[in-house]
């Protein structure tokens, strides 16, 4: 029988079976507009409600009101950066860090091609984002703060809570994008004390195309589009009813199975010690101790991270290089080079990603293949057999 193990969970996860039920009849007799006074628009509006407080409860929110549905994260970064700057017209200083998604990055780089002052705070060697250099950066014009909870490609989780506390006090619009957060460990919106929160269904075994931002009470922005009141105008257009529901199960689910993250955690252990023991040439990129429980960066001297990722694939292992937003960029890892770290281990790196779903038996599988692929690689690297020919001399 042949072998599928899917590592990748950063990048998407499985739709849950129970967000999948939940999701048919709305492809079927629950096809009314939930804007619409009827039988029938009345009962979709009840059931997005339903699923407005699961989101809710995922994040720690106060109110349900608070919770804005989206056709994506990247649509919530750009309606929480966009909304809070257009908002605040006299105000043209956004800060952000180095290792932000894509969504975030080039938000940040149109706006300084608008006459925007962007400041992008520098990360430690561990990934984790400087904190000091961040509370030096603000000034009188700084419109908004944005900085993600957890990195999408090492899993390393920021000191959120401590720049909230910081900016709570100067009334400075604070962003986080969460959405490789959100599920996978606790979140509460008010110890972090952020304005905005992002987040983004199929990340957390919900369906892909629904995403939410959350806006706290009192929150004065502007919307991107303008058209029907729907989302109390902040996001207008006819919503994704099924999407929405989808989502609103995965967050009952996700809060549920967080007291699985431990074991979780231990599988991703379980990998990385297997890894450093059988290969030599590996090294863990980020810090170990705040990260994801599900994620793993790791490096391997003289190979290409590419070219690992296309032999497992011939083996029936599914791993990423970095950001799925940036699959096809021969770019190396903005988030590895803002860490400081060597060409060669930036250019190695893979990343390993699992879910709830993941079992024991994967991870056994993926270690009894992964030593094989590494020596065939190392054989026919250029990289190798120079190192080889200067241990010779030296």
């Amino acid at each position: 029988m042949e072998k599928h193990v899917y590592l990748d969970n950063n990048a998407t996860t499985m739709v849950a079976p129970e967000a999948v039920e939940a999701m048919l009849p709305f492809f079927g007799d629950k096809y009314g507009n939930a804007s619409s006074m009827h039988f029938f628009g009345g009962r979709v509006a009840k059931d997005l409600e339903k699923a407005r407080h699961q989101v809710a409860m995922l994040l720690g929110a106060e109110h349900d009101f608070e919770i804005t549905f989206t056709g994506s994260a990247t649509e919530s970064d750009n309606l929480a950066i966009r909304g809070i700057t257009s908002y605040l017209k006299d105000k043209k200083h956004v800060i952000t860090s180095t290792v932000e998604h894509p969504a975030v990055l080039n938000l940040c780089k149109q706006l300084e091609k608008e006459g925007f002052r962007v400041t992008y705070v520098p990360v430690t060697g561990e990934g984790i984002v400087d904190v000091a250099a961040l509370k030096m950066a603000v000034d009188e014009e700084t419109a908004i703060v944005s900085i993600m909870h957890a990195n999408n490609e090492t899993g390393v989780i920021n000191p959120v809570e401590e720049i909230g506390a910081f900016l709570k006090p100067l009334n400075i619009p604070f962003h986080v994008d969460g959405v490789q957060a959100a599920g996978k460990i606790p979140v509460d919106v008010n110890k972090i004390q952020c304005d905005l929160y992002s987040i983004s269904a199929h990340k957390f075994h919900g369906p892909k195309g629904i995403g939410a931002l959350y806006v706290r009470k009192g929150t004065r922005m502007r919307p991107m589009l303008f058209g029907g009141h729907q989302e109390k105008g902040r996001r207008p257009g006819t919503e994704n009813a099924p999407g929405i529901v989808g989502m609103g199960v995965a967050a009952e689910l996700a809060i549920k199975h967080l007291a699985d993250m431990p074991r979780v955690a231990k599988l991703r252990d379980r990998l990385q010690q297997g890894i450093l023991n059988s290969i030599k040439t590996s090294s863990v990129n980020g810090s170990i101790e705040l990260r994801t429980p599900n994620t793993l960066n790791i490096s391997f001297e003289y190979i290409e991270g590419e070219s690992i990722l296309l032999y497992l694939d011939r083996k029936g292992v599914y791993i990423s290089t970095g950001s799925a937003c940036a699959t096809g960029s021969l770019e190396p890892s903005h988030v590895l080079r803002a860490m400081n770290l060597p060409f060669s281990q930036i250019h190695g790196s893979i990343r390993f990603s699992l879910s709830r779903y993941t079992t024991e038996d994967e991870i056994d599988y993926t270690l009894s293949v992964l030593p094989e692929v590494i020596d065939t690689l190392l054989k026919i690297s250029p990289f190798w057999d120079n190192e080889k020919q200067v241990g010779k001399i030296f």
